[in-house]
C-alpha cells in the first residue's frame, strides 16, 4: 500500500538522524515556533529533507522537525504545520502524525492561532481545547482503513484527554496562568470567516475558530494517542469587533504571549507522565 510505504520511508528518514525515543511530541502554530528553540542538543530535520512531507508554504511556520530534550524528555517537536487550504490532500497534511505513530508517539500536543467567536475570550487568552467541531467535509480517515494506524472507525469522546486537561489546570494555577476552556471549530480557510459565520459557529456552540489541528487530532486519536489542545486565542472574529483581519496580526500577537506560553508548555512536558 503506497500511503503506509511512504510513512514507513519518512520514519525511517527521521529515525535515521534522531538520537532520541521520543513518545511526546508538540506542534506548533503560527506564531508559535519560538518553543523549538528552548530544545537541548537538537536534531533539526527541515521538511523538504523528509521523504514525502511537504514544505509548509504560511508565515509563521518554520517547516522543521526538531528532536532533543525539554524539560530532561525526549520530544519531538513539529516546527509549524501543513494545511488543507495549502492544497494538500487530507493526508499529506496528516503524514507528519502517521510518522510521529510510527516513531513511537503516543502523547500529542497541538497549538494553534485560533480566533475568538465571543467577547469572553480576548486576543492574547489561551485556550484548552475541550472538543472540536469540523465543518469540513473531508477526512483524514476517508477511503480504505490502514489498520497499522487505527481501527475503521474510531472512539472520538474524548479526543483531548480531560485527564490531561485537568493537569494543565494545575500547571495553570502553579504558574499564575489564567486558562479559558472552550469548542474549537473547524473551518477550511484561506479566507477568514465572514461574519454571519461567525454568529453560526457561536450558535453550534464553538468558542475558538482556526483552520488546522482538528485533521491531526482525528488522525492521532485514531492511532491511539492521548491529546491535547491548546488555542491562543490571537484575533477577534470578523463582526465581533468593526475591524478587518490580517495574518501579520496574529502573528504579532502569537509573538507578544511567547514567554507565557513557553512557560505554560514546558511545565507541562515535565508534568504530563511518562507512561
Amino acid at each position: 500500500m503506497e500511503q503506509i510505504d511512504q510513512v514507513k520511508e519518512g520514519t525511517a528518514y527521521i529515525e535515521d538522524k534522531i538520537s532520541v525515543k521520543p513518545r511526546l511530541a508538540i506542534v506548533l502554530g503560527s506564531g508559535l515556533g519560538a518553543l523549538a528553540d528552548r530544545v537541548e542538543d537538537p536534531v533539526v530535520l527541515p521538511y523538504g529533507e523528509i521523504p514525502h512531507f511537504h514544505t509548509s508554504t504560511v508565515q509563521g511556520h518554520s517547516g522543521r522537525l526538531v528532536t532533543g530534550l525539554l524539560q530532561g524528555r525526549p520530544v519531538v517537536v513539529l516546527q509549524g504545520r501543513l494545511h488543507y487550504y495549502e492544497g494538500l490532500s487530507m493526508a499529506e497534511v496528516v503524514f507528519p502524525v502517521r510518522c510521529l505513530k510510527m516513531l513511537g508517539v503516543d502523547k500529542l500536543i497541538v497549538t494553534n492561532a485560533a480566533g475568538s467567536l465571543t467577547p469572553d475570550f480576548q486576543p492574547g487568552d489561551l485556550m484548552l481545547i475541550r472538543d472540536h467541531i469540523k465543518l469540513v467535509t473531508d477526512s483524514p480517515l476517508r477511503g480504505r482503513n490502514i489498520d497499522e494506524f487505527g481501527p475503521r472507525f474510531n472512539d472520538m469522546s474524548d479526543p483531548y484527554s480531560k485527564e490531561i486537561r485537568d493537569l494543565v489546570k494545575e500547571c495553570g494555577k502553579k504558574l499564575n496562568i489564567e486558562l479559558k476552556e472552550g469548542v474549537y471549530c473547524y473551518m477550511p480557510g484561506p479566507s477568514y470567516e465572514t461574519a454571519s459565520e461567525v454568529r453560526m459557529l457561536g450558535l453550534l456552540g464553538g468558542q475558538a475558530v482556526g483552520m488546522s489541528t482538528v485533521p491531526e487530532v482525528i488522525t492521532a486519536v485514531h492511532g491511539g494517542m492521548k491529546v491535547l489542545g491548546l488555542s491562543c486565542i490571537t484575533n477577534m472574529g470578523t463582526g465581533i469587533v468593526d475591524q478587518p483581519l490580517h495574518h501579520e496580526e496574529i502573528i504579532r500577537v502569537g509573538e507578544q504571549v511567547r514567554k507565557t506560553f513557553i512557560t505554560l508548555l514546558e511545565s507541562i512536558v515535565g508534568a504530563w507522565p511518562p507512561n
